[in-house]
């Protein structure tokens, strides 16, 4: 008897399965499913579409920019008066151009030359005095266990950064001046006075104080936030092997902090003779021109005060083309260091 035996059906092979097998709509029934368009990277995005992007920051970013187009960077162009004989009836136009006789003329001038100097040496009393002040203060305040200790140091640290420059001198007259508290306390106590104020060999030191209390607490800022970004385990892995403080602080904390001290350096010294305006001025006639006057006054009395708007304009030409030069240099300096300073090195 013959047995007939029904053939089984065929499985399907692997990646064959249809649709429908897998739980998915068969290709018949419903709506074909649409191809997922390939995203396009950020860095390929149209002009356009980074426009409406980023709209709302642009927008924020305007004012800034009018205000760095109208105060900064257009009154540069008025820097050609530096090679004119400028007169103000005569303007930029009809002015008599003289080119480098201004120049010339300025560095003829022995003002000028005395600006120069009292510049660089007020400016060496900074740099070794004033720029490691910050760095102590923020060991200080990082060191300190209690959090409320902790933010009222900050908080008296910060706040003489928020007084004008007439306030300060006023405070330190108020004082040191010859009516102020120290001299007064001395008279009482049979003691002559002590010039604080008026004396041009102890200027210096005077200035540097006066820096110190406006304005160390606030550059310390920066260097609490480049503390905060030292890992902690670095600490806790040398002190489980024996280092202590000083060793930590010598190999941990200090090369953590080298790239920001050298970045803060080259910044201090590209704006060395900056050494400051207002508080020159200021206190220029208590110790007189010869201890007091830098190039910013002196551009300021030649220029504005004397009518000589070209020595003046060549003044503050020359100082900002000697600061450029300094930044570059300080910045090769870094690179012979192994640090990127302001911009990095230019690889291949």
């Amino acid at each position: 008897m013959n047995q007939t035996t029904e053939a089984a059906p065929a499985l399907p092979a692997a990646g064959n399965v249809p649709a429908h097998a897998e739980g998915r709509p068969s290709p018949g029934k419903g709506k074909p499913a649409k191809a997922s368009a390939p995203r396009t990277p950020a860095g390929k995005q149209g002009f356009r579409s980074r426009l409406r992007r980023d709209k709302q920051m642009l927008l924020m970013m305007v004012p800034g920019i009018v205000f760095l187009l109208l105060f900064f960077y257009i009154p540069i162009l008025g820097n050609v008066i530096a090679f004119q004989d400028y007169q103000p009836y005569l303007g930029i136009g009809d002015s008599l151009w003289v080119g480098w006789q201004n120049f010339v003329d300025l560095f003829d001038n022995p003002d000028f030359l005395q600006a120069f100097w009292n510049t660089l040496y007020l400016a060496a009393w900074q740099l070794v005095f004033l720029f490691p002040v910050p760095l102590v203060l923020a060991l200080i305040v990082d060191s300190l266990i209690s959090v409320r200790i902790r933010r009222v140091f900050q908080s008296i640290a910060y706040l003489p950064h928020f007084l004008s420059w007439v306030l300060v001198i006023a405070l330190f007259q108020q004082m040191l001046g010859g009516a102020g508290f120290i001299n007064n306390s001395l008279r009482q106590f049979g003691l002559d006075p002590i010039p604080f104020m008026t004396n041009p060999e102890t200027f210096p030191v005077l200035v540097v104080a006066q820096m110190i209390w406006k304005d160390a607490g606030w550059a310390m800022i920066i260097f609490l936030a480049a503390l905060a970004s030292i890992d902690a385990s670095l600490y806790e892995a040398a002190a489980a092997d024996g280092a202590g403080r000083w060793r930590r602080l010598w190999h941990i904390t200090l090369p953590g902090l080298r790239s920001v001290i050298v970045l803060l350096l080259i910044l201090r010294i590209g704006d060395i003779l900056s050494v400051g305006f207002e508080q020159f001025i200021l206190q220029r006639d208590a110790v007189g021109a010869g201890a007091a006057e830098v190039l910013d006054t002196f551009t300021y009395y030649t220029g504005v005060v004397g009518g000589g708007w070209s020595s003046g304009a060549a003044a503050g030409l020359a100082k900002g083309v000697v600061s450029a030069l300094l930044i570059f240099a300080a910045n090769k300096l870094a690179h012979r260091f192994g640090e990127d300073g302001i911009f990095a090195k230019k690889v291949g």
